[in-house]
């Protein structure tokens, strides 16, 4: 992966980039929040029609067929602008697992309406009380005609509160993991919406003898389901980079106008040390996200490198995040300005598809398949 940007790539930044900015300052979120379905079907159209919601999608199944470079270049900037289109969970996540799971038949029929934003689907993998990376499940799938009865509860379901079609995870009944798609709308299916703790959108799904059908004809998705998840963190980390690099930008223009003892803050020694701190940890977790970015461009879905990665992306963003909130003294946590929501949006990020303790349980893990750790 070359570090410098195609001018291809540039203009996709850059574009995309320009639109969020015309639609989003804070007043423009706050608003989209406390609406339905708390983002903005106006650019949700645009993005699809400059192409960006198919940039994952292969040609041959109506996309662009772009690189993942492309991807967490989008997923960079909709974390500089806070944007709540369901970007990643409505389209990469499914559109991942249509193309490693998903037939023929299924994905002619469920890739091109993701490319252009007609349909909206969800992942509901996670289930109560159980923690990434949620490998025993206990939805259950049994055979049923053509199709399965699927009964188990699924929560959090990111953006299931939109989804036209859920692609549902079971336990088969002879052994391993199943994909579904399932009618979110029918009967057995009882669908319970909520907003998070950032504002965004999630459900919960109680399925009760819901028909599902088989995506594609494995009869074990799990490796699957890693390699999309795998995908999926280093966009996680990617959008964490841009919205810390805003809530970093935020504060120190913060100290070089608000005075105290008249003068500004930033003549105080100690606060552009600690503003210096920030933007440490802002290029350690800028370099780390490339490095995962570069793994996945390099053909690469390495869980090794994903935890890394998330694991120096988290302890920067919860640093930034803290000392943002801390030089703006009361102000950084109110509703009104946007540091409090860029914070809120890390947090929440923090903790989605596996937090600080996880990933060190999985580097922990593998620490026997090398001959030499150094600390």
């Amino acid at each position: 992966m070359e570090l410098a940007l195609t001018e291809e790539q540039t203009m996709l930044r850059d574009t995309v980039r320009e639109l969020l900015h015309r639609f989003y300052d804070g007043e423009a979120l706050t608003k989209s929040g406390d609406t339905d379905p708390g983002w903005n079907r106006t650019v949700w159209k645009q993005l699809a029609d400059l192409g960006v919601l198919g940039l994952t999608i292969p040609e041959e199944d109506g996309g662009v067929g772009a690189g993942p470079v492309e991807a967490m270049l989008v997923q960079e900037e909709l974390g500089r602008a806070l944007a709540p289109e369901p970007v990643l969970d409505s389209v990469v996540i499914p559109a991942e697992l249509l193309r490693l799971v998903g037939s023929a038949d299924q994905r002619r029929r469920l890739l091109p309406a993701l490319s252009e934003g007609t349909t909206l689907l969800a992942f509901a993998h996670t289930e109560p009380g159980v923690r990434w990376p949620s490998t025993e499940l206990a939805t259950t799938a049994v055979v049923q005609g053509e199709k399965y009865a699927l009964t188990g509860v699924k929560n959090p379901v990111p953006r299931g509160d939109v989804a036209d079609e859920v692609i549902v995870s079971a336990l088969l009944p002879d052994g391993g993991t199943g994909l579904f798609l399932v009618d979110p709308n029918q009967e057995g299916v009882r669908r319970r919406s909520y907003r998070t703790f950032d504002g965004r959108r999630a459900a919960q799904f109680d399925l009760d003898n819901a028909t599902g059908e088989l995506l594609g004809d494995t009869t074990d998705a799990a490796d699957r389901i890693a390699l999309t998840q795998g995908y999926a963190q280093a966009a996680l980390c990617a959008e964490s980079v841009g919205a810390m690099e805003v809530a970093l930008t935020l504060t120190t223009e913060y100290l070089k106008t608000r005075k105290q003892f008249g003068v500004t803050l930033s003549k105080f020694q100690v606060l552009t040390q600690r503003a210096a701190d920030c933007y440490v940890s802002l290029e350690l977790a800028r370099s780390m996200s490339l490095y995962a970015t570069a793994a996945l461009a390099d053909g690469g879905n390495d869980p090794v490198v994903a935890s890394r990665a998330r694991l120096q992306v988290g302890k920067s963003a919860e640093h930034i995040g803290q000392e943002a909130i801390q030089m703006h003294g009361g102000i950084g946590v109110t509703a009104e300005y946007p540091v409090s929501h860029y914070v809120a949006r890390l947090t929440a990020i923090g903790q989605t598809l596996g937090g600080a303790l996880e990933h060190r349980r999985e580097l922990a893990d593998r620490i026997g398949e090398y001959d030499m750790v150094e600390l």
